[in-house]
């Protein structure tokens, strides 16, 4: 059952006139960006070569984009999640869902593996730029596994708590705004645990940049993949109990 309603989930984004038009614009400034840092590589090459311990294309190029997808990806995740479950509410299909004869987990889980099919596709396309670089020489290797580990993870995090947030409501642009305004407010948060101060260990722990600058320094920490886990999981059950909740009132 949840194979079937992720495929219903990734069939309806993949007819959606948004979800195209989200992907061709991701891709559009993440090439533009790129080619800017290939073109930067290969302006420097030369200056670069002579240094003691040169950086490599994966340093130069591959980062920094990375680092931007994430940004770009934080702005345009809460548009594909914003419908998972408030368009239902809104439609009024929701209680026509939560009365089908299968658990709460299997529809969460179903809708979440939907948007995640989706977005495996989008970063599938955005790890064809760095890919492209082999054909110049070789790469870091690690550091490209760590960052690719660092925006898979990153991205079914924005998933997640896209998801919570789209069962609160049943106006998806109102989802939208919440969903941007709490990954915000964690990516943010980052920058008050820097100041220092009572508590700066707990909120730069929070901070969801925080775990990902460090694999994308090469730093394979298993506290950082920790942490990403535990936050897909929180909002995954945070979405479970609150149609359970809304299936026992109705």
């Amino acid at each position: 059952m949840i194979r079937t309603i992720a495929m219903r989930e990734l069939r309806s984004l993949f007819l959606s006139p948004l979800a195209w038009a989200i992907l061709a614009v991701v891709e559009l400034i993440l090439g533009f960006l790129f080619l800017g840092q290939l073109d930067l590589f290969i302006t420097y090459q030369a200056q670069i070569a002579v240094l003691e311990s040169p950086p490599g294309a994966t340093e130069i190029i591959v980062v920094p984009l990375f680092s931007s997808a994430t940004v770009v990806l934080l702005l345009v995740i809460p548009l594909l999640t914003m419908r998972l479950i408030s368009d239902e509410r809104r439609q009024k299909t929701l209680p026509l869902l939560l009365s089908a004869p299968v658990s709460m987990t299997e529809i969460v889980l179903g809708k979440y593996l939907g948007i995640l099919a989706f977005l495996g596709v989008l970063l599938a396309v955005i790890l064809l730029m760095p890919f492209s670089l082999y054909l110049l020489g070789p790469l870091d290797s690690g550091l490209l596994f760590s960052a690719i580990i660092g925006l898979a993870l990153m991205i079914a995090s924005f998933a997640a708590a896209g998801l919570f947030l789209s069962s609160l409501t049943n106006q998806p642009t109102v989802a939208a705004v919440m969903t941007f305004g709490l990954l915000l407010l964690l990516w943010i948060i980052d920058m008050v645990g820097n100041a220092g101060g009572g508590g700066s260990e707990l909120l730069k722990y929070l901070s969801l940049q925080q775990h990902y600058q460090s694999l994308l320094r090469g730093l394979f920490d298993s506290s950082d993949i920790l942490y990403y886990l535990l936050f897909i999981t929180t909002f995954i059950l945070l979405t479970i109990r609150q149609l359970d909740a809304e299936r026992i009132r109705g």
